[in-house]
């Protein structure tokens, strides 16, 4: 089996979206081609109510995929279609915006004012960009979590993984989409399909990711359970991981272990045109969208 190698690790960055959320960008607005089929992904992790309350009013998407994967919280959703409803502490969202849609999502807080989740936007090909919109909401309790013997966690949220096959189907970039614990001090290695892109996303604890290349970076010594682990430079909170071509990933878990996200999808490599919440293939195609939402031609009559 062949490693990946590791092409970039880097931050996430702050930014304000919406009415004025604060949040943290892992990738958006950028070469599309770098994660294709992927487009963005945000991590709006706050603990103060003031920092995400004012939430995301209503706003346009056409021509992508969204999901939202609520770790605790809530947030509350309404559509141009008549939809609504409420995603709670480890529910997950996927809404295909397709043809065009209007939405808005206003988080709110646990009982300590809390409000943790990721989104994520994926692309749609031209064949299917003026599709009819969707939703696919899903529950914590239908999510298919697996243990390893090592005590490795890996709940399944999209694809298939250790025999489990997430809820969420019929998504044009087949994705895999997993959040992953493993435990202090375990050494792990996942299995991902040659011909996707594939990236990880570290929001606790710490890991450091082996690159097929000369390993880099400074040689930690760390004691876990009374052993001494020779690592290298580890990855903490809020972290993307590139990775290039290969077979799979190995993960060094550090002293407290780490969680990430691993998300992979095949590429779509078609042209892309983008303006905010509307991705098409053409300029063109960019510029009827927003005619259409001027003229008020921009949801489609369901058939």
């Amino acid at each position: 089996m062949s490693i990946r190698p590791i092409l970039e690790t880097r931050p996430a960055t702050p930014a304000l979206e919406g009415a004025g959320v604060k949040l943290h960008r892992a990738f958006g607005f950028h070469d599309p081609s770098e994660l294709d089929p992927f487009l963005l992904f945000d991590d709006f992790r706050n603990d103060h109510p003031k920092d995400f309350e004012a939430g995301f009013p209503w706003h346009p998407h056409r021509g992508i995929e969204t999901i939202t994967y609520v770790l605790d919280g809530s947030v509350h959703h309404g559509d141009s279609l008549g939809n609504n409803g409420t995603l709670g502490a480890g529910d997950v969202q996927w809404m295909t915006a397709g043809s065009g849609i209007l939405h808005q999502e206003m988080p709110k807080g646990n009982a300590t004012g809390q409000m943790h989740g990721f989104q994520l936007w994926g692309n749609l090909p031209a064949s299917q960009k003026m599709t009819a919109p969707r939703y696919q909401d899903i529950t914590a309790k239908d999510i298919p979590e697996v243990t390893d013997d090592d005590g490795t966690r890996v709940k399944v949220i999209v694809g298939d993984f250790w025999g489990k096959r997430g809820p969420v189907d019929g998504i044009a970039a087949d994705p895999q989409y997993l959040d992953v614990s493993v435990p202090p001090g375990v050494k792990k290695t996942f299995r991902i399909d040659t011909y996707r892109r594939a990236f990880a996303y570290i929001f606790a604890g710490q890991g450091a990711f082996v690159d097929a290349a000369t390993p880099q970076g400074i040689l930690l010594e760390k004691e876990v359970a009374g052993e001494e682990l020779h690592i290298r430079d580890m990855s903490g909170d809020r972290t993307l991981v590139r990775f290039g071509t290969g077979e799979e990933i190995t993960v060094q878990a550090g002293p407290e272990g780490v969680r990430f996200l691993l998300i992979s999808g095949a590429p779509i490599e078609e042209p892309v045109a983008w303006h905010g919440p509307i991705v098409m293939n053409s300029q063109e195609e960019l510029r009827q969208a927003f005619r259409d939402l001027r003229n008020g031609s921009f949801i489609r009559p369901a058939h």
